[in-house]
């Protein structure tokens, strides 16, 4: 596995607008973040962005349903193939 190690500068006072208690969760707020990206974005699927996120697959989905982020990212064509199996 490839680790890369970027400098990101943070004011100390966006931490607590972050909800961050230490800087300690930095490092995994950002692999979320990014990781829910990708996965928004449709560049990675689920078990790809919630290994990157260094969490369990039904772990990251809840994550994000908290964060009002969509879980499923379905076009208006999928949407009505969907609808017409059911």
């Amino acid at each position: 596995m490839t680790t890369v190690t970027l400098p990101i500068p943070i004011p100390d006072r966006l931490f607590e607008q972050l909800g961050l208690a230490s800087q300690d969760q930095v490092p995994l707020e950002l692999r979320f973040i990014l990781a829910a990206k990708l996965f928004s974005d449709g560049r990675l699927s689920t078990g790809r962005a919630a290994e990157m996120a260094g969490m369990g697959k039904i772990a990251f989905m809840e994550e994000l349903g908290r964060r009002h982020i969509p879980v499923v990212n379905w076009d208006e064509e999928e949407i009505r193939r969907e609808l017409g199996n059911v």
